[in-house]
């Protein structure tokens, strides 16, 4: 199974993918492990990551394409995967979109982790990390907003919704059952 999982900062699809990674037998590709093992390898593309981090600048579309393209290509990907924090934008959608069909695929869902912003930004000030701010918790919810929700209307036809307030067990249950097609 080829998934995506989109949801706010805090909507809890890292758990999640921990979750359905063992449950579909699938890798949890995440962008951010992605970019740290490629600077614990010192490799170019790590390097070049480190750089942008470094200046405070996001990664650039283009470094964060190529590392993707290159997990995607390793053989415990070939029958699927769960990305976490990629697709983050419309145009790395098209780029994912371009991966996939050049080896005959498709994404199988989207899946979203609906959770209400008040609900995020307690729960993220529950956990006490010193960048957990309330005004920077509630532009991380904007910069979501404005730049990741979109890939919802660009995935319409595939995106599964599940209700991620709630026991971690029970999300995960919701969301394997709707990715079965239960009603």
């Amino acid at each position: 199974m080829r998934l995506v999982l989109v949801g706010p900062p805090g909507a809890g699809k890292g758990t999640q993918a921990a979750l359905l990674k063992q449950k579909l037998a699938v890798p949890h590709i995440s962008t951010g492990d992605l970019f740290r093992a490629h600077i614990s390898e010192q490799t170019d593309l790590g390097k070049e990551v480190q750089e942008y981090l470094d200046s405070g600048e996001l990664v650039p579309d283009e470094v964060t394409n190529q590392m993707v393209r290159e997990r995607l290509a390793q053989p415990d990907a070939a029958d699927g995967f769960l990305l976490d924090g990629f697709p983050r934008n419309v145009a790395q959608a098209g780029v994912l979109g371009e991966i996939l069909a050049a080896e005959g695929q498709r994404l199988d869902a989207v899946v979203e982790f609906k959770v209400d912003e008040d609900v995020v930004v307690e729960r993220l000030l529950a956990r006490g990390r010193s960048d957990d701010k309330e005004d920077v918790i509630r532009h991380r919810q904007e910069v979501y907003r404005n730049e990741t929700a979109p890939l919802l209307d660009y995935y319409s036809d595939i995106v599964v919704a599940i209700d991620a307030v709630g026991d971690v067990e029970e999300i995960s249950e919701r969301a394997l059952s709707a990715l079965r097609g239960d009603r």
